[in-house]
């Protein structure tokens, strides 16, 4: 048996000795354990963003455990086993891809996710968006659902076409400010935040990860200027925007 065979039945009886004995682990059910789920996969979005190799590793152990407690709590009533989740995933991995399970030949990554959208619509979907989760945030949805209508060639064919509905976008937003519609309003500025997403994927950019860094970049700066306040003497509700500016301007040109 393999080391990663050791390890992971090592989990399972340590899942299965918890699940018996630890009065927290024993109350848990599949709807009390959703939360923090979501908690652990944010968390390992968060180390991804960040690079930070060992906090992947550790956020990835706890989502193999949230795993794996699902299943105990699958097999305990009935619904099934962490044998066949296991089964399943493979076989469909076999399924969807045959150009290497089979005599499918695929030129690219490209006909590969072409494929995979073909297999899926044979296998009962009803349509190529059905697998985008309606709970996912807004902006990886938008990035999701503009790669899905990729598949079936709804593609703009050039940067610049995308650059230009941006542009296009931004208009119609001004418009509708000037107009005083509310209602208008947020609906042209969701087809701005849309065509933006649209860009940075034709960019071969992460829109998600580019906003987060860039609030990462706020956070850094704004509190780096409450100190440069506190040190002297001042409270930032007390200074005027000018002041705020100018001490955010030094504190940005620093990083230069």
């Amino acid at each position: 048996m393999s080391d990663t065979a050791t390890a992971f039945l090592r989990l399972v009886k340590i899942m299965d000795e918890l699940r018996e004995k630890c009065p927290w682990d024993k109350k848990q059910t599949i709807e009390t354990l959703r939360h923090l789920t979501i908690e652990e996969t944010y968390e390992l979005a968060e180390a991804i963003s960040d690079a930070d190799w060992k906090g992947i590793r550790e956020e990835l152990g706890d989502i193999l455990l949230h795993i794996v407690f699902y299943a105990k709590i699958g097999a305990e009533q009935n619904q099934f086993t962490l044998e066949e989740v296991i089964n399943g995933v493979c076989e469909k991995l076999i399924v969807r891809h045959p150009h290497i399970y089979g005599d499918v030949v695929v030129n690219n990554e490209e006909e590969v996710k072409q494929n995979w959208e073909k297999i899926k619509l044979k296998e009962g979907k009803t349509s190529v968006l059905g697998g985008v989760p309606k709970s996912l945030p807004s902006m990886v949805k938008a990035m999701r659902l503009q790669e899905k209508s990729k598949q079936v060639g709804f593609e703009w064919e050039n940067t610049g076409q995308v650059w230009d509905k941006v542009n296009e976008e931004i208009l119609e937003l001004n418009e509708a400010v000037l107009s005083g519609d509310k209602d208008k309003m947020e609906d042209e500025l969701g087809d701005v935040f849309f065509s933006l997403v649209n860009f940075a994927r034709f960019l071969q950019l992460d829109a998600e990860n580019a906003l987060e860094r860039t609030n990462k970049k706020f956070i850094d700066r704004f509190t780096r200027m409450e100190k440069a306040a506190t040190e002297q003497n001042k409270y930032l509700h007390d200074m005027s925007l000018e002041e705020m500016d100018a001490m955010w301007n030094k504190i940005k040109g620093a990083e230069k």
